[in-house]
């Protein structure tokens, strides 16, 4: 069997505009194209020995001994003129698995990934506290968060420290001076790199993803201290993003973070990826929660916790907060995604359902209304129709 041409897989990934890449013995490489598993046709099964050469030629010695005690490495891949890649190599059954995310080149802007408008003003104005992309994985967290750190790259000057595991986007000094720092090969882990960060005279720092108790609390820290950080987090949503960060602390601890928490958090951006009416693509639906006074109080107090998402529908037009089911019905106005699929991806499907009939009667239809006014409005006046330009992610 001939030797795997990893080059020649990553070209018909880059080229097809895949997302991942799956690598596993027994059968033919297989594709993530808008969501879909596709196999590359008429390539060879893959063979477990000829995957393990490939695994084996693109570590490093420090990758290799880490794959050998843990049986499985995170590592960042570079093909020059075709792109990068972060790339996960494990083992399954006793064989050597490999899947690739493929890193586009150029970090895209917010309006090419499709993303409210409300993210420009958070990179612009908020030069303190903490802003938080959260989702599941492969829903864009990261193509967000480079998007948000080169907006601020480029309309304001100041010193950059990233924490990421590993480096993913390549960020390029524009009036900002940019250090990235990979987890494992510049430092030992994201909490020590996040102290470290701390003496480092930054005015941003971007944790590629809050982990732990440890990074978590340093991280909070930060931003207490007059600093803006960025990370992300595999939660759903805001209500889920606020109870995730004050569960990871002991009981005792917990009300204190809270108000922590309620002081420094300055937005939670959530996203999910849908795919478009075309099938062309996917765009993403965006909740949006901007810290407001009733924001603060919903963190602060445990029993209110849950009213979250109900502050966030009725602060669209103040504040340009959105819930996800505002979102989806803005992409349905457009006419991006499907009406089946925004059923399908609603988080309150038959209360959605109900507001695209125009039907009311809930508590939040103030937002709702205010919603349907001002985005419906504008979306049905201009802006583009065309469904999945330029905005699959990853």
């Amino acid at each position: 069997m001939p030797d795997i041409d990893l080059s020649s897989i990553l070209n018909v990934a880059v080229k097809s505009k895949a997302s991942d890449v799956h690598l596993k013995a027994g059968v033919p490489p297989i594709l993530r194209i808008h969501g879909n598993l596709v196999p590359i046709k008429n390539h060879d099964r893959l063979a477990p020995d000829e995957l393990a050469k490939v695994a084996m030629r693109i570590m490093n010695d420090p990758q290799k001994e880490a794959y050998r005690v843990h049986h499985q490495v995170d590592m960042a891949y570079s093909v020059p003129g075709l792109g990068r890649f972060r790339v996960n190599i494990f083992q399954q059954r006793g064989a050597v698995g490999i899947v690739l995310r493929v890193i586009p080149i150029k970090i895209q802007t917010f309006e090419e990934l499709n993303l409210p408008k409300v993210l420009e003003n958070i990179a612009a104005n908020e030069v303190r506290g903490l802003i938080l992309v959260t989702g599941v994985t492969g829903s864009g967290k990261s193509t967000t968060l480079a998007s948000v750190l080169d907006n601020i790259n480029n309309h304001r000057s100041g010193h950059v420290i990233s924490c990421e595991d590993p480096i993913e986007f390549l960020h390029r000094d524009k009036r900002c001076i940019i250090n990235q720092r990979e987890i494992g090969v510049d430092a030992q882990s994201f909490s020590e790199a996040l102290r470290g960060a701390l003496r480092q005279d930054p005015d941003v720092i971007m944790v590629g993803e809050m982990r732990d108790l440890e990074t978590i609390e340093i991280a909070l820290t930060a931003a207490e201290t007059g600093h803006l950080v960025l990370s992300t987090l595999h939660t759903i949503d805001a209500m889920e993003t606020v109870n995730r960060i004050v569960s990871v602390f002991p009981p005792y601890q917990q009300k204190q973070i809270r108000i922590q928490l309620a002081g420094v958090i300055k937005a939670i951006v959530s996203q999910r990826l849908i795919q478009t009416k075309d099938g062309k693509g996917r765009v993403p639906a965006v909740e949006v929660m901007v810290t407001t006074s009733r924001i603060r109080e919903c963190i602060e107090d445990k029993e209110k916790t849950k009213e979250i998402s109900d502050a966030i529908s009725k602060g669209y037009t103040t504040y340009g907060m959105q819930t996800f089911d505002q979102s989806i019905l803005g992409l349905l106005n457009k006419g991006l995604i499907s009406y089946e699929e925004a059923m399908k991806q609603a988080s309150n499907p038959a209360d959605f359902a109900l507001k695209v009939k125009g039907i009311t009667g809930t508590s939040s239809d103030m937002g709702w209304k205010d919603f349907e006014k001002e985005g419906g409005s504008k979306e049905r006046e201009g802006g583009s129709n065309e469904p999945g330009g330029g905005v699959e992610r990853f």
